[in-house]
């Protein structure tokens, strides 16, 4: 999957244009301030149709503006469009030229992975950051995944309601849509890491990770069975009346990464957190090419500064082999890697121009 051209209007601080961008892709270069991480936002904007950086539409269109613009062209014609006005606050999306009736409903029409400096996050900050890279990942691949879990945060979600009312009748009514809805979320992140620890080894090995590293779930497998819910609802009963929120569920599960047999969270280097962070971006393109049946393209900020030049050289191999779109920024020539093939663009007070 590779954007033939791109359009912004009033998008942060870009200059209103429409960019044809090659079929294998760009490096950007510029100075910190001046739009390189607004143009990989912009192109990663259709993905979630939300900013990659958790910003609110109002803080992502232009001071002062009408709303912002955001279009992405894809290789075959089909254009994914996403129009936010100020004075509403309304959004609109169309694929194709279609609005489309929900924002679900557009979901896999545009693909891309985000590599981040920040992403170094996933594996240093607490679960609740790798079950939204993990539910994310997921809920784009399958839109039957992407149901359960919504039925599931919206069963969560009326039931701590009650429970918070201390209306334990009530919140019990919710305890069937969890257990059916929970127990398919479960199943779907299970099947997941069972097929994942291999292919995340085979990553970070490429990276130059030479020790073992692990992947597992943490949490009541047995819960794939919406039959096994009654007793754990049951024994936490008293808990969650007393506490106003439910405690059993994939809502509070973990997905595990370790390194010889210990946690990569607690005894990983910075650099082999580092490098299994950018391993896990790797995984996540490897599923959704295999989900989607498409290969994403790969939006690359600023990533290679923080690793050293043994590190860079292998990951800018990596990317290189990959055969997808890749969009890349850097500060300056020097920040990128001699080995990435991409040709050099550059932005200066959010205009981007080639060569």
């Amino acid at each position: 999957m590779r954007a033939r051209a791109i359009t912004v209007r009033s998008f942060r601080n870009l200059a209103d244009a429409t960019l044809e961008l090659p079929p294998d892709g760009i490096a950007l270069l510029g100075s910190n301030g001046h739009g390189k991480t607004n143009l990989l936002e912009a192109l990663a904007y259709p993905v979630l149709f939300r900013s990659l950086r958790g910003s609110r539409d109002r803080d992502v269109a232009r001071f002062g503006g009408p709303g912002f613009h955001v279009a992405v062209t894809r290789d075959d014609g089909v254009e994914i469009a996403t129009t936010w006005d100020t004075a509403t606050a309304g959004k609109r999306v169309t694929v194709a030229g279609q609005e489309q009736g929900r924002i679900t409903d557009a979901l896999g029409a545009w693909l891309a992975v985000t590599f981040l400096p920040g992403d170094l996050a996933l594996v240093q900050a607490g679960a609740s950051e790798r079950r939204r890279w993990l539910d994310r990942l997921l809920s784009l691949g399958s839109p039957a995944y992407l149901e359960a879990l919504l039925r599931y945060r919206a069963a969560v979600a009326q039931r701590n309601a009650a429970l918070r009312r201390g209306d334990m009748e009530s919140a019990g009514a919710f305890d069937v849509p969890l257990a059916r809805h929970g127990s398919a979320v479960v199943r779907g992140r299970l099947d997941w890491v069972g097929n994942a620890e291999t292919r995340w080894r085979e990553e970070l090995d490429r990276l130059g990770e030479p020790l073992e590293v692990s992947l597992g779930y943490r949490g009541h497998e047995e819960l794939t069975d919406a039959s096994a819910w009654t007793a754990p609802l049951a024994a936490a009963r008293d808990r969650d009346l007393r506490r106003g929120q439910t405690h059993v569920g994939p809502h509070r599960d973990d997905l595990v990464l370790g390194l010889e047999g210990r946690s990569l969270r607690e005894f990983g280097s910075t650099g082999q957190q580092r490098t299994a962070a950018i391993g896990l971006r790797l995984l996540e393109h490897a599923t959704l090419s295999s989900d989607r049946d498409s290969r994403p393209a790969l939006l690359v900020d600023d990533v290679f500064a923080e690793l050293d030049a043994g590190r860079q050289a292998r990951l800018a191999g990596r990317l290189n082999e990959m055969g997808t779109q890749l969009v890349v920024t850097a500060p300056r020539p020097e920040d990128l890697p001699d080995a990435l093939e991409a040709p050099r663009w550059h932005v200066a007070d959010g205009m981007i121009r080639p060569g």
